[in-house]
């Protein structure tokens, strides 16, 4: 009886695993097909040399503190999108969106002035190794050369990023996944014609990377905004939302309280992680390539408990907007225990298959034994990553963005980083059991995490 009783605890029922699915599974194909055309497009570089991987990769590192700003703070307005579309308040989803616009507007503007005034002293930063002058100098180049380009893609990303959150905090998530399978194989396809000058095209190499995925975004911003503004029936929020731009100042001082902490914390985290990167290039060029290649692939892989995270965020935020909060709890337990289990398989089939990817890359044969380790410890930490993710997206949607905040980037930076920076400068130790060990460092948050999730102190309506 006891038995039976845990396992309804745990586990769900057909309808619940189809229910979920149906959220999550077309978010997990649309990061899927954008992690594997990364995957290709990273592969079809890194058949140009290694010096041109290494400077993708670090622009790319540079990059994603931009794309996580932008995505803290439209995942700060998420939370009340989520739960206004949870008790039918359509204007107050879109008030959260014109937010996401001022909000968005704002960091792309910075963005682009910091990359401008300061990408060269940004890139140099990941480049040691005096043994390897002419190699760094390359790295330099190709990475000044791809930004130059990038630059361009940032308001099409977050314009795509405003409604892709709004639609899915709205239930509808078939529709971003279109868009960014159409988005992927555009992106893959100019990829083959420029970085290599097929057909008659021109032989651009990095540039040629660069210019595909910009071109790609505009397209899946398009697809995105064209068919919001074109199913007002099914998109209520979209009725109006720019004939006025006014937003009431108590539900912005209410998305600053909640969401200035979660988009700070993304802004940090990213950060946090470009140092996390910068600490193992101190052990050269060859791990910042090895990292690039494990973490391209691992990334794939890990759209399964990135998606469960964003189901748990829209499924459990309309629960807790409805003030459902027995069954939220319930499907919440019920959400990790399946994205944990889930990534226990994957990370498993990872490790079996960890050698077989970097042998697709142009490299030396120590980046190529570094990344098949890299990703052997990535995989195995993968149940770790899903727990944390699960319980980090569990106290974010109740509006613990606070909690979430020092969980996530004071953790990093008070706690990681110092001690990935003292193995990396003060220890002679081999840069693959310095990254596991940075990497089991998260055990400890993943322990806070389950303690906070069971005290059920994110269990709150932040919109009655």
């Amino acid at each position: 009886m006891k038995q039976i009783s845990l396992r309804k605890k745990l586990f769900g029922d057909k309808a619940f695993y189809l229910m979920v699915l149906s959220v999550a599974v077309p978010i997990m194909i649309q990061n899927g097909i954008t992690n594997f055309v990364g995957l290709l497009d990273n592969i079809m570089v890194g058949r140009i040399g290694t010096e041109q991987m290494s400077g993708i990769a670090i622009v790319n590192q540079l990059l994603l503190v931009y794309n996580l700003a932008i995505f803290g703070a439209i995942s700060g307005a998420g939370i009340f999108g989520a739960q206004f579309y949870g008790c039918k308040d359509h204007a107050g989803v879109r008030h959260t969106f014109r937010f996401k616009v001022y909000i968005c507007a704002a960091l792309t503007v910075i963005g682009i002035l910091i990359f401008l005034l300061g990408g060269d002293s940004l890139i140099q930063m990941y480049l040691h190794g005096e043994e390897n002058a002419q190699a760094l100098e390359q790295a330099l180049y190709y990475g000044k050369e791809y930004l130059t380009v990038m630059l361009i893609g940032l308001l099409p990303f977050g314009v795509e990023q405003i409604y892709t959150s709004t639609l899915r905090e709205c239930g509808e998530t078939m529709i971003p996944m279109k868009a960014g399978i159409v988005a992927v194989l555009v992106n893959l396809c100019l990829n083959y014609l420029l970085i290599f000058g097929k057909f008659g095209f021109p032989e651009l190499g990095v540039v040629g990377a660069a210019v595909a995925t910009v071109i790609s975004r505009y397209v899946q911003a398009l697809i995105v905004m064209v068919w919001t503004h074109t199913h007002g029936d099914k998109m209520p929020f979209v009725t109006g939302v720019y004939r006025s731009w006014s937003i009431p100042a108590s539900l912005v001082s209410k998305i600053l309280v909640k969401g200035t902490p979660l988009m700070v914390n993304e802004v940090l985290w990213s950060a946090g992680m470009a140092g996390m990167m910068q600490c193992y290039s101190v052990r050269g060029l060859d791990a910042v390539a090895a990292l690039n290649i494990s973490t391209t692939i691992s990334n794939l892989f890990n759209v399964v408990f990135l998606a469960m995270g964003s189901a748990i965020s829209i499924i459990v935020g309309q629960l807790l907007g409805a003030g459902r909060m027995e069954e939220a709890k319930d499907t919440d337990r019920k959400l990790i225990v399946f994205s944990v289990l889930s990534c226990m398989v994957i990370g498993g089939a990872l490790i079996c298959m960890a050698p077989l990817f970097p042998m697709l890359y142009n490299t030396s044969h120590r980046v190529r034994e570094l990344a098949t380790w890299f990703l052997r410890i990535a995989a195995a930490c993968m149940p770790l990553a899903a727990f944390m993710h699960a319980t980090y997206f569990t106290l974010r949607s109740g509006g613990k963005t606070i909690v979430t905040f020092l969980l996530d980037s004071v953790f990093l930076w008070c706690v990681s980083i110092p001690f990935a920076y003292l193995l990396s400068r003060y220890t002679d130790m081999h840069v693959i059991p310095l990254y596991l060990c940075c990497q089991l460092v998260d055990i400890i948050k993943c322990i806070i995490g389950y303690i906070l999730v069971k005290k059920g102190v994110w269990l709150h309506n932040i919109v009655s």
